[in-house]
C-alpha cells in the first residue's frame, strides 16, 4: 500500500476509535488536538516522537498546566463566545492561555515529553472549553486509547507483513 494511503487510513482509524467512544458514551473523547496527535502517530510510526511517554506525557502536562492556569486566572470564563474588546474576561482568558502554554512547554522540555499537539490541548483547557478535572481526565484517557490503538495497528501490520512474506513463493 502507498505510504500516503497507509498514513491516511492509520490516522482515520485512530480518530475513528475515539470518535466511536465519544458517540457511544456522549463523553468528550474527541477534541482538536487529538487530530494532530493521530497524524504524528501515523506518520512517524516508530520514532521517538510517537513514544507513549511523549504522547501521553505531553498531553497530561498540557491538561494539568491548562487546569492550573484556567482555575487560577480565568475560572468561570469561557471562550465559547467572543469577549468584549478590552474586557477583563478577555484578559483573563488571554493570561490563562499564555501561562498554560508556557507551563506546558517548560514541563515537556523538563521531562523530555515533547509532543507539539499538547500545546493545543493546554489551550483547549485554559480557554475554558474542557476545563474540569473530569474533562481533563477524559482527554488524557482519549490519548491513552489513541496510543493503544496505534500500537495494535502496528502489531497487526507487522504480523500481516510477516505472514505475507512466508506465503510468497
Amino acid at each position: 500500500m502507498d505510504d500516503r494511503t497507509g498514513t491516511t487510513l492509520h490516522t482515520g482509524l485512530l480518530i475513528l476509535t475515539t470518535a466511536g467512544v465519544a458517540w457511544l458514551s456522549g463523553l468528550p473523547m474527541v477534541f482538536p488536538s487529538l487530530g494532530p496527535s493521530a497524524f504524528v502517530l501515523a506518520l512517524f510510526q516508530d520514532s521517538d516522537a510517537t513514544s507513549p511517554r511523549r504522547v501521553i506525557g505531553g498531553h497530561a502536562i498540557g491538561v494539568v498546566a491548562g487546569l492550573i492556569a484556567y482555575h487560577l486566572l480565568a475560572g468561570g470564563v469561557s471562550m465559547t463566545s467572543a469577549t468584549a474588546p478590552g474586557s477583563l474576561e478577555g484578559l483573563q482568558l488571554a493570561a490563562s492561555a499564555v501561562v498554560a502554554t508556557m507551563l506546558t512547554v517548560g514541563g515537556m522540555l523538563a521531562t523530555d515529553t515533547r509532543h507539539p499537539p499538547a500545546c493545543a490541548t493546554t489551550l483547549i483547557v485554559s480557554l475554558g472549553l474542557l476545563s474540569t478535572l473530569w474533562e481533563g481526565t477524559l482527554m488524557v484517557l482519549a490519548v491513552v486509547l489513541l496510543v493503544i490503538v496505534h500500537r495494535l495497528l502496528l502489531a497487526t501490520e507487522r504480523v500481516g507483513a510477516r505472514y505475507g512474506e512466508e506465503l510468497r513463493p
